[in-house]
């Protein structure tokens, strides 16, 4: 399926937030305190994104990493809108707005704070893993 055919079966919600550069509400999303092991892709190519091992609750009301699993699968881009200045998070493959990262994360793990939103993301459970094609990725939760 090409880029096109994935994005309509988007819902309204996530065309906007991949799509539109949109913000979905904090605190009201799928996984701001998802608490199971897993990773993250990219709702519209499924690209892996990010680890459950890397997640925390940075009390923001989305979900926060540490890092992404491989940072060649991101971009980054200056983000100048709604008067502030911020550092947008894409992915590569898909080129879908992710959210942002900040430099205000925990020290112990590089500082950093990927704020994603969860319209964006795609759950896969450890379990799952391999039945949805990302079982090199089950090693993360020996």
């Amino acid at each position: 399926m090409d880029k096109t055919e994935r994005l309509k079966t988007l819902t309204r919600l996530q065309f906007t937030v991949t799509q539109e550069n949109g913000t979905e509400a904090p605190f009201d999303n799928a996984y701001w305190d998802n608490r199971r092991e897993g990773i993250y892709v990219d709702v519209v190519s499924g690209e892996p994104l990010f680890s459950s091992r890397d997640q925390y609750d940075a009390g923001c009301g989305w979900p926060s990493f540490t890092q992404p699993l491989d940072a060649a699968q991101i971009t980054q881009r200056l983000d100048l809108s709604h008067g502030k200045r911020r550092t947008e998070v894409r992915s590569r493959g898909a080129d879908s707005h992710l959210g942002h990262v900040f430099p205000d994360g925990p020290g112990e793990t590089g500082g950093l704070r990927y704020c994603i939103n969860s319209a964006a993301l795609r759950f896969i459970g450890r379990e799952e893993l391999a039945r949805e094609g990302y079982g090199e990725y089950a090693r993360l939760f020996d």
